[in-house]
């Protein structure tokens, strides 16, 4: 009887998946998906995406790389020790590509609907993308990137310098594309819609690349910036913290912070104690803003210390430090209140401000580059939620004016606090700040520039990883890359 049982079962299976095949493309066919994707529709998931994964790398990464804030407690290795392992730009990689592939899906939707609005958008958005991809590992797919439907599917490295010209042309292009008088709709997250507001972050982009190839001489980057600084209706960049690239998330569904809980965020972390002097030199409003206060016993009560942070590459040894230090803040990144909106920055206000005061010291305009640095340091501390500037911040000699690089960067360096890899790329650019080194870091105390190509790449396009490994001097995170070069 058991046996019946099954074959009958076995053959009312059969049965139904005969009559399953009748017009079975109909029957698949989900009425509520769309065949075409519209351009404006793939703007917000581009940039949350974006926003939230290196909100969160800066974390993970720039932190430690740049004496921000370190693991606690951090025996052995770590990346604040410069331990980068080879498998530590593989998120980087596969994020940016999948990101990029949003913009060639929006520029060819952005084609196909005749709305060129959106194509600059994609420049834009692919300008921020390929950024900090190259910049992260030097020569990278591009000109022949995402292209499997086209049979590519071992596509080319393109070198640093090729995918610098392309992007600062097209950024040229799309400053031109934002003129039109095209209107805008769908969900934009960063900018709801203004069209203004994206043509003034792309050419703040424009101004960060072209910065970027300072070292490269033949660019002639300063007359370049100062050419366009000198021009703000032919490149109206951002005036004032609401132009910034900076994400508001309010933790709601589907814009969830980008730490699922807040002890993520503030647990098993110091901050930094070069980065925590810095700001204590300067007597910085930010410091309650980024951190907790520290604390050391004494008659077996906790005492306020202020704010202190452990140093970066320590021997290991914790209880060497005798105190509790700062950590991060988590109302910043992760309220109590969810639904309290929170930053998550692209690119700031307060870099232009840097670009400009950087330009006008090399011109030797020390009164512009007084007034952009003084611009810079006020939007740096303003962009925050409840940030505000002392009157007298500038009286203290530490932050008064004094003519240098090194003081523009320093404060860069502040201002640039959760941008991604930003703080990494500028300290491989300039040698600014002067971060101290300890006996326990690795590459003798020098800092890696860039990650090793993803692992994928040497398994499944070997040939054409060779040629730009050995291109550009090797697959090392000690390689330098082009514009450093």
């Amino acid at each position: 009887m058991k046996k019946k049982i099954i074959a009958l079962f076995v053959l009312g299976n059969i049965i139904a998946l005969a009559s399953c095949t009748k017009n079975f493309e109909e029957l698949n066919t989900n009425p509520n998906l769309i065949e075409k994707v519209t351009p404006g529709s793939l703007v917000t998931p581009t940039v949350y995406g974006m926003s939230t994964y290196f909100t969160v790398r800066s974390y993970d990464f720039t932190w430690q790389m740049m004496q921000v804030g370190i693991p606690n407690p951090s025996i052995t290795s770590g990346i604040h020790r410069y331990d980068v392992q080879e498998s530590a730009g593989n998120g980087t990689w596969n994020n940016c590509y999948k990101y990029l592939r949003n913009i060639r899906e929006m520029e060819a939707a952005a084609e196909l609907y005749k709305q060129p609005a959106y194509k600059a958008i994609a420049i834009t958005l692919k300008a921020y993308i390929m950024g900090i991809l190259t910049d992260s590992f030097g020569d990278v797919p591009f000109s022949e990137a995402l292209q499997a439907e086209n049979k590519i599917t071992q596509p080319r490295f393109d070198t640093q310098q090729q995918i610098y010209t392309s992007l600062i042309q097209q950024l040229e292009e799309a400053n031109v594309i934002y003129t039109g008088t095209e209107t805008m709709s769908g969900n934009d997250l960063l900018y709801d819609n203004k069209k203004a507001n994206w043509r003034k972050f792309n050419n703040s982009l424009l101004m960060r690349m072209i910065l970027r190839l300072s070292k490269r001489t033949e660019f002639n980057s300063y007359e370049k910036l100062k050419a366009m600084i000198a021009d703000p209706v032919k490149y109206p960049v951002f005036n004032e913290n609401k132009d910034a690239a900076i994400v508001k998330i309010t933790g709601i569904a589907p814009y969830d912070y980008a730490w699922g809980r807040r002890q993520d965020y503030v647990n098993f972390e110091a901050m930094g104690e070069f980065f925590v002097d810095m700001l204590n030199n300067l007597e910085d409003p930010r410091r309650a803003l980024f951190m907790t206060r520290a604390s050391k016993i004494v008659d077996k009560k906790p005492v306020d210390i202020g704010f202190k942070g452990y140093p970066a590459a320590h021997s290991g040894q914790d209880s060497q430090f005798g105190f509790s230090p700062s950590t991060p803040n988590g109302d910043l990144m992760f309220p109590n209140a969810v639904g309290t909106p929170i930053n998550e920055v692209m690119m700031s206000y307060a870099e232009v401000e840097f670009i400009k005061a950087e330009v006008a010291l090399k011109s030797g305009d020390l009164t512009a580059a007084k007034v952009a640095y003084e611009k810079g340091v006020t939007a740096a501390v303003t962009q925050w939620p409840s940030g505000i500037m002392p009157a007298t911040y500038f009286s203290n000699p530490t932050a008064e004016f004094n003519g240098t690089m090194e003081q523009i960067m320093n404060q860069k360096y502040l201002a640039l606090f959760f941008n991604d890899y930003q703080q990494w790329f500028e300290y491989r650019r300039t040698g600014f700040p002067r971060l101290p080194k300890t006996p326990y870091m690795y590459h003798n105390g020098v800092m890696p520039s860039r990650f090793m190509y993803h692992n994928d790449v040497r398994r499944f396009n070997l040939e054409n990883y060779n040629i730009a490994a050995q291109r550009i001097g090797g697959d090392d995170v000690m390689t330098r890359v082009w514009w450093e070069k």
